[in-house]
């Protein structure tokens, strides 16, 4: 597998690991679709809206380095949205993922390990690129992508809420390159890493746990996808299962609390990670700043 471990840079060490949060640049959601119940009264304090009631939102990713093999959490949302799609999100990919490996003195193809957190757009977009000629490849062509396999069968057989969301283009050449391996339940990718899953986004939405040394990270995905979401009833418009986003969140949130596991968000622009503490019974962030 193509690896680069003498070019490459890190600011974060996890343990015996590294640990990167990366982007795919800037979209825009709607607001309201974005915290669901809870009143715009509360939620523009943190995330104030444009004209259009979107507010802005980071495409994260998590690059970690661990047993001599680089790997990707999410991928963005890539290249392939047209004119309208890219101006119904304000996509603004500056800087790429490509760009922001390079940074690191990585390209696509010293990427080992992809893991999706889920395969709507924005998390799954940058899984595959379109060419000069219109054709659909891998990004990261030597690179074996793991998804639930739950998540893989829901995801090509959208329904008519859901079709916005999974986009063929994004994952099904994958299969077809050998590039591809459904995971099903709670997994170990490899020593240190795995996948939990973390139902009500989607059913079978997954994130990452990281952890070396006695020191544990998350991944949390579209869970909680700003630190704005902590509170148990902030769930997003777009969670196919609100109430068990709610019971989910409620026992990782003891969890990681209890554990003084490092939550990485991956859709707010300014706090990417943090520890959680506790004060009145609510639970607050102790940011962590990139570099």
């Amino acid at each position: 597998m193509g690896s680069t471990a003498s070019r490459s840079r890190f600011d974060m060490k996890l343990g015996a690991f590294e640990i990167e949060p990366l982007t795919d640049g800037t979209f825009r959601l709607d607001g309201g679709a974005m915290f669901g119940v809870v009143p715009k009264v509360l939620w523009e304090k943190h995330h104030p809206a444009d004209d259009r009631n979107r507010i802005h939102l980071e495409l994260g990713v998590l690059l970690i380095r661990a047993h001599g093999m680089n790997i990707l959490v999410d991928t963005g949302i890539g290249n392939k949205g047209d004119e309208k799609f890219n101006e119904i999100y304000a996509v603004n990919r500056t800087p790429s993922i490509e760009a922001s490996l390079a940074k690191h003195g990585l390209a696509p193809a010293d990427i080992a390990l992809v893991i999706n957190t889920h395969f709507h757009f924005d998390h799954a977009g940058g899984n595959t690129r379109r060419d000069d000629h219109g054709h659909i490849h891998p990004t990261f062509p030597r690179a074996t992508y793991f998804i639930q396999k739950g998540e893989w069968e829901f995801a090509n057989t959208p329904n008519e809420r859901t079709r916005g969301s999974y986009l063929l283009e994004n994952y099904e050449v994958l299969p077809k390159e050998g590039r591809l391996d459904l995971l099903e339940g709670d997994s170990e990718i490899l020593k240190g890493v795995s996948v939990v899953r973390t139902p009500g986004h989607t059913e079978h939405h997954q994130s990452i746990l990281v952890e070396s040394n006695g020191e544990k990270a998350l991944f949390i995905g579209d869970l909680i996808p700003t630190a704005a979401h902590l509170p148990l009833p902030y769930i997003m418009g777009y969670d196919l299962f609100p109430l068990t986003t709610m019971e989910t969140k409620r026992e990782l949130l003891a969890q990681a609390h209890e554990e003084h596991w490092l939550l990485i968000f991956q859709h707010d622009p300014k706090i990417r990670m943090g520890y959680l503490k506790k004060k009145e019974g609510r639970y607050q962030l102790e940011e962590v700043r990139v570099a």
